[in-house]
């Protein structure tokens, strides 16, 4: 673990869920992308350089024990992303969300208006375009994740990596259900009708896409900002993908740092 980085919990439906925190300053918080937060990572320090970084896992990912098992419907995960939320003390606070974390941080903002004071979306899953349709990541060999999800495969390589120490039994199955869970939510195709429910959204709304994302296609972008009422802006990021926190931290951390310094 990252020097300074303090770790507490979150109970949703009677299991822990982990909460890191980290920096000073007003707080902002992460829902991650596909694959959870296995590890601290660069991204999360160039944004606790100056902020309050507050990371909640979601249930099922690196941290959030076997949660995803109690969640059987789409309404079951809204209801645990705000419980953490909240329990977090993150309710009115800047909310960041990649990807799988992006349809859930999403929801938050359009659900609880006043849960999410200014939002900033990285390639969020939650809608699908049968003519422009984004990949399927649960549909690839184990093999291809890496160069799917980063535009340097070694990025996501190295958030996967088993630290010294980790069970080598348990390390895997770990990372295992955290695409499980992430599958629980968004069953079938990535689709969970947040297109309806964007115009809802009121908090100033950052989409940040990987110039170079082999996931959700830039076509979404524009469906996104099409349907929000809410003051936007799109920003792409050169050499990254999907997970574009992983490709480049420090350039994502600034857009986002800026747009919540309004």
């Amino acid at each position: 673990m990252t020097q300074d980085v303090e770790a507490g919990t979150v109970e949703v439906n009677g299991l822990p869920m982990r909460v890191w925190r980290k920096g000073a300053g007003p707080a902002i918080g992460f829902f991650a992308g596909y694959g959870g937060l296995p590890r601290w990572i660069p991204f999360l320090d160039a944004l606790a350089a100056h902020r309050t970084v507050i990371v909640p896992s979601l249930p099922g990912f690196p941290g959030g024990e076997r949660g995803h098992a109690a969640l059987d419907t789409h309404l079951d995960w809204v209801v645990a992303a705000r419980q953490l939320l909240v329990g977090a003390g993150l309710d009115g606070a800047d909310l960041i969300g990649s990807s799988v974390g992006g349809a859930l941080a999403a929801e938050m903002a359009a659900l609880w208006p006043g849960s999410v004071r200014r939002l900033a979306l990285i390639a969020p899953f939650g809608l699908y375009d049968a003519a422009d349709p984004p990949a399927d990541p649960w549909a690839q060999r184990g093999d291809r994740i890496a160069a799917l999800m980063c535009a340097e495969p070694a990025n996501w390589t190295a958030l996967k990596a088993p630290p010294g120490g980790a069970n080598s039994i348990d390390w895997p199955i770990e990372q295992t259900r955290a695409n499980e869970a992430a599958a629980r939510l968004l069953w079938p195709l990535g689709n969970t009708r947040l297109e309806k429910r964007l115009g809802l959204i009121t908090a100033p709304t950052m989409l940040l896409w990987g110039a170079a994302d082999r996931v959700m296609p830039a076509s979404y972008a524009r469906r996104i900002r099409e349907r929000l009422r809410a003051p936007s802006e799109l920003v792409t990021i050169p050499g990254a993908g999907h997970l574009a926190e992983l490709d480049q931290p420090d350039a994502v951390a600034a857009a986002i740092l800026r747009w919540c310094a309004n």
